[in-house]
């Protein structure tokens, strides 16, 4: 990918689709405490933005996720390509559309690996990010890049939860709001998964409270199984089954050896190709804040009540959509957004054996949905 530049006030320069940038947007004070004198926050734009600045589009991306939406000038595939682009579903042709990396993340945003005013990485003193504060932070972008108001705001899985939090914090400034495989309020199964995989990161030998950064070794093992059991929620029990079954690796031996290692069936090889993937590019901190964000994840709070935060929506046209074999964001908790809503509207479906991912790998199923009810006006 293309180096960073870097601005106080972002100028969108036509042929730069694509191509990450970053923006400083300012101090900012956290939700739960905590203070940081300047946040930069990374983001890559497709499109143009009209003189009015009302065509634009946010894509919210998940908890791994980053701002390389699609493919554009970076020439480098994007997590959303062929549901992001040039005659897609989002269409870069008619939308100016806009990806920002949360705050806290390690993909340019200010996030723990960053250096303070002295040089030294912030570590275990990075101030506990919540959604609000990642939305609060990517209203102020969306301003400086002449953004007033926002024909949509999407999102699946933490996506979906920043896209809500987005429209119940700013009613005002959006049209259109696509919830995917996502829920007002994070379940208890979903903060005790997600608990799961913040201790396998510090129980690490090598997490160091956090400062890791100046040690010979990073907790790669802990954030290694944090992603196996994140990724088994990922997936269908069935997807799994029909994929891999009880066949071993290639190779290995899972039963009876005599001597020397176990070997592997093909899951466990899949998982541990997962674990490693994600170790090389993600950073150990960044998953805890970005996990315990989204265990914190509550458009209730700072409002009387769900229904008072999601009353806030009576002006916004409302999406949800839900992957049907989903088992961590079950389709039901999609249901019961839906009903809560001031109009209450049909729950889309994803209609994938995948599970969760479905929202990644089978977005395309929405295009009829989506252009008929967001994006034909």
């Amino acid at each position: 990918m293309a180096s960073i530049a870097t601005t106080a006030t972002p100028q969108l320069a036509e042929g730069q689709h694509g191509m990450m940038r970053r923006s400083a947007v300012g101090e900012h004070h956290f939700e739960f405490g905590g203070y940081l004198p300047e946040v930069e926050l990374a983001y890559e734009t497709w499109g143009t933005l009209d003189a009015a600045g009302t065509n634009a589009v946010l894509v919210m991306h998940a908890l791994t996720g980053d701002a390389h939406v699609a493919q554009g000038d970076a020439h480098t595939a994007g997590w959303w390509d062929g549901f992001v682009g040039p005659g897609a579903t989002i269409d870069t042709n008619k939308y100016f559309v806009l990806a920002v990396n949360m705050v806290g993340g390690c993909n340019g945003s200010t996030g723990p690996s960053s250096l303070d005013e002295h040089g030294v990485p912030y570590g275990s003193r990075f101030p506990f990010v919540t959604i609000k504060d990642s939305v609060r932070l990517e209203a102020r972008l969306a301003k400086q890049l002449g953004i007033s108001t926002w024909h949509a705001v999407i999102g699946g899985s933490m996506g979906g939860a920043r896209a809500l939090e987005y429209a119940v914090e700013f009613p005002e400034q959006v049209k259109n709001l696509v919830v995917m495989a996502s829920c007002a309020q994070a379940t208890a199964e979903q903060i005790a998964f997600a608990q799961v995989q913040t201790q396998a990161i510090r129980l690490d030998p090598h997490f160091h409270g956090g400062d890791y950064y100046t040690q010979d070794a990073r907790p790669d093992a802990g954030l290694g199984l944090a992603r196996r059991l994140a990724h088994i929620t990922y997936r269908s029990e069935a997807e799994l089954e029909t994929r891999f079954g009880r066949k071993p690796q290639p190779g290995e031996q899972p039963t009876g050896q005599l001597d020397g290692p176990r070997g592997r069936y093909q899951v466990e090889s899949y998982l541990d190709h997962q674990a490693t993937k994600l170790a090389n590019r993600f950073d150990a901190n960044s998953y805890l804040l970005l996990t315990e964000a989204l265990m914190s994840h509550d458009v209730a709070r700072g409002h009387e009540s769900l229904s008072a935060a999601l009353a806030r929506l009576q002006q916004v046209n409302v999406v949800v959509a839900a992957v049907s074999s989903d088992r961590l964001y079950f389709p039901e908790q999609s249901e019961k957004l839906a009903a809560s809503l001031p109009t209450k509207s049909p729950v889309h479906y994803i209609d994938s054996p995948i599970g969760h991912d479905g929202f990644l790998t089978d977005a395309s199923q929405l295009d009829s949905v989506l252009r008929t009810l967001v994006f034909s006006h």
